[in-house]
């Protein structure tokens, strides 16, 4: 299993050529990790990457984590649970289960072994004493936090930074903090690294990811921006997916207005408001996350 987890990181560059660019004379590429794999996408497949290696050197055959009814994450394990031949858990947000939502048509169609909790227990999932519980429950797991950050995560996330041509600036957008660690802990002293947060009152994510990476703690080369939310976690306005159909017309990028959509929106506005000096190249991250489209089509929403 552990060989089959090397990631190919021919997967391309891909850079955004306009004049739009070219009169600020700023060179802006997106690093495609949605490409990654046709299932396990962007950088779900790299915090889970070391997780798997870990589980295995524990001896735990199980999977077990946590997530919401149209999670990417919970997608990514159903299909790496299916990919590796693990038997894969997941504890969803209730109250209920919607047997017509496609990311959880997905995840059983892999195996995955969905348990639905009330949110009132589902606020429980960074509880010690309840994941020792569940861990008694299901003695040969491996439990994975929601979202899939934890120190391995960061590993996986690190070798990202490894793989790009030299840059001034990296970009990508942040849920939890492990991806926007992950690129501080791999990237030179002299890059600067900008998060945008997906989610409203995100200001707490500055001591995540500090928390998460030392580099992060000692180095003032980054920086979290947090008005760029578009209302919220799982919100958007009109304009943003507008903005991410233009994108996928004009230069073949498909976007979800969730996570990568709303990163490259801020970015775009960014550049607008001259942000980045002449001679700037950019790079930003797509996460991937692109199933999520599915489950936004079934709720009306786009």
């Amino acid at each position: 299993m552990i060989q089959s987890l090397k990631i190919n990181e021919n997967n391309y560059i891909q850079q955004i050529d306009t004049a739009y660019l070219k009169k600020r004379n700023i060179y802006l590429g997106v690093k495609r990790d949605d490409l990654l794999h046709p299932l396990i996408s962007g950088n779900k497949w790299r915090k889970l990457k070391y997780n798997l290696v870990h589980m295995k050197e524990l001896n735990k055959t199980e999977l077990l984590t946590f997530g919401g009814a149209f999670s990417n994450h919970i997608h990514a394990c159903a299909a790496a649970g299916k990919e590796f031949n693990i038997k894969t858990h997941a504890i969803i947000r209730g109250p209920e289960l919607d047997s017509d939502n496609p990311t959880l048509q997905f995840a059983k169609q892999c195996g995955m072994q969905l348990h639905v909790v009330n949110r009132i227990e589902y606020k429980q999932r960074y509880d010690q004493r309840y994941l020792e519980t569940l861990q008694r429950r299901f003695p040969n797991a491996f439990i994975i936090p929601e979202g899939g950050t934890n120190e391995h995560a960061l590993l996986g996330c690190k070798e990202l930074v490894h793989s790009l041509p030299e840059h001034d600036y990296l970009v990508c957008p942040t849920g939890s903090g492990g991806t926007l660690a992950g690129l501080i802990e791999g990237s030179k002293a002299n890059t600067h690294i900008i998060g945008i947060a997906v989610l409203k009152q995100a200001q707490y994510l500055n001591a995540e990811v500090k928390k998460l990476s030392s580099k992060a703690e000692k180095q003032d080369n980054w920086q979290l921006l947090t008005d760029f939310h578009d209302g919220g976690y799982g919100k958007f306005s009109p304009a943003l997916w507008q903005f991410c159909q233009e994108m996928n017309h004009t230069y073949n990028l498909p976007l979800e207005p969730i996570y990568s959509g709303k990163m490259m929106y801020a970015l775009w506005k960014l550049i607008e408001q001259d942000y980045f000096p002449p001679g700037s190249k950019i790079i930003a991250i797509h996460t991937g996350g692109l199933q999520g489209l599915n489950g936004l089509k079934y709720r009306g929403l786009i």
